[in-house]
Formats: C-alpha cells, sequence, structure tokens
C-alpha cells in the first residue's frame, strides 16, 4: 500500500517548524511527517531525508511545504528528481505546484497525436518544445531555491561587517558557560573559510583542512549560525 509522507526541514534548532507540519498536514491528513534540522545546501548529511529516500518505493508520495525543503542546490536537487521520478516516487511541492511529478509526467505523456501527414513534422516540434518546456520549470524552480541561499549568504556577510563595524564581537556572551580555546579557533576558521560564510570551500573541505570530526565540525557551524543570527537584522 502507497504510503504519505510529509518532509519537514528547518536549517536551525531556533526555527519553528510547525508551519510545514500544518501546510502539509492541511492537504494529506494522513501523511507520516519526517523531521530535520540541518544547515547546508547539500543533500549529503541529511540523516533523515536519506533514509527517506532509501525506503519510498513505487507509488508513494513524499510532500514538501516548498521546493527549497527538497534542495537548495540546483543541479543536485534536479538530478534526485528525475532519479525519483523515475521511480515512480511522486514529489509534491504545496508552493510550486507546477512542478510536482504529475504536471512533468502530464507533459511526457500528454503528446499531441500524429496525424500521418506532413504536419506531423510541427506536432514532433511542438511535443518537444512542452517537454523542455517542463523540464525548464523544474531546473528554474531549483535554481531559485539556490539563488535564496545565495542571497542569505550575502546578507550574512553584510551582517558580520555590520557587527564589526559596531565594535561588536561574534562569540559568547558576558555570563555564558565557557568553551574552549579549540572551539573558538575552530569558529574563526570555520567563518573564513567555509563557502556559508566568507570562504569558498565546502564543508567536506574545511573538515579536513582544520582537521575537525563531522559532529563537532556541523555542531561548532550550527553555533556560529546561531550567534550570527543576533547580528543580521
Amino acid at each position: 500500500m502507497s504510503k504519505i509522507y510529509g518532509y519537514c526541514r528547518i536549517s536551525t534548532g531556533k526555527q519553528s517548524i510547525e508551519r510545514q507540519h500544518r501546510n502539509i498536514l492541511k492537504e494529506y491528513q494522513n501523511a507520516i511527517i519526517i523531521d530535520e534540522a540541518f544547515t547546508g545546501t547539500k543533500i549529503e548529511g541529511r540523516r533523515e531525508f536519506n533514509k527517506l529516500i532509501s525506503k519510498v518505493s513505487l507509488g508513494d508520495i513524499i510532500v514538501f511545504d516548498s521546493v527549497s525543503r527538497m534542495s537548495r542546490n540546483a543541479d543536485e536537487g534536479y538530478k534526485l528528481y528525475e532519479k525519483l521520478f523515475n521511480a515512480g516516487i511522486e514529489l509534491v511541492f504545496l508552493k510550486e505546484q507546477h512542478i510536482n511529478t504529475s504536471t512533468y509526467k502530464k507533459a511526457l505523456t500528454s503528446n499531441i497525436e500524429m496525424t500521418g501527414t506532413n504536419v506531423d513534422f510541427i506536432l514532433e516540434g511542438i511535443n518537444k518544445y512542452l517537454l523542455a518546456l517542463a523540464k525548464e520549470q523544474i531546473k528554474l524552480a531549483f535554481m531559485q531555491s539556490e539563488k535564496e541561499v545565495e542571497d542569505l549568504h550575502q546578507r550574512t556577510k553584510e551582517g558580520i561587517e555590520t557587527a564589526r563595524l559596531n565594535g561588536k564581537q561574534i562569540g559568547q556572551k558576558k555570563g555564558s558557560k565557557l568553551i574552549t580555546k579549540k572551539s573558538i579557533q575552530s569558529k574563526e576558521q570555520i567563518l573564513k573559510y567555509s563557502k556559508d560564510f566568507k570562504g569558498t570551500l565546502s564543508d567536506v573541505e574545511v573538515m579536513k583542512l582544520i582537521g575537525l570530526a563531522r559532529n563537532t565540525y556541523y555542531k561548532y557551524k550550527k553555533e556560529l549560525v546561531n550567534e550570527l543570527n543576533n547580528y543580521i537584522e
């Protein structure tokens, strides 16, 4: 029997996931909700999402509040979309219903019938155009999602600069728990090298460069994001 899953993702523990719950359950009351808190654009590292992808089967439905909850990386998102579509998994995006797999499937199957005349040459071109248009709409949706991340990174950098110019220090506030010298140095390096902040390196590259274990790296990165949020209006 087919199952309906609602995948909900937030970037930090401070954000609320309830809005995504409400939106999905309003349309799919029997949806099995999968929650995840993960900072980053890559699907790699999103444990709950990868578990979900590995267990869904033909006829199952995955519902997202928006395309950004599935992926904020254009190339990766489109490839996964195609993979799941070809596996018979239905994808639903509540805020971008024009790229639901049901719409894409309709574009694939609702071809204009040939007439057996010279007009077929034109009709075949129209069919190819409609299919290409459907694919382009899907790609554009993921590209827009990726652009939103780039805009956020720019605002983060501007927030860092604003904090610096105002003489504010990004780090633990007075009276907070004691932190180690290693964590301070590690956060400074993450801030400097990660493409999510001031740098150009991926998470894996930064981990290798500064010699941090995966769990420790993401712990520091999450803390750093929370600290930076205090300076972004």
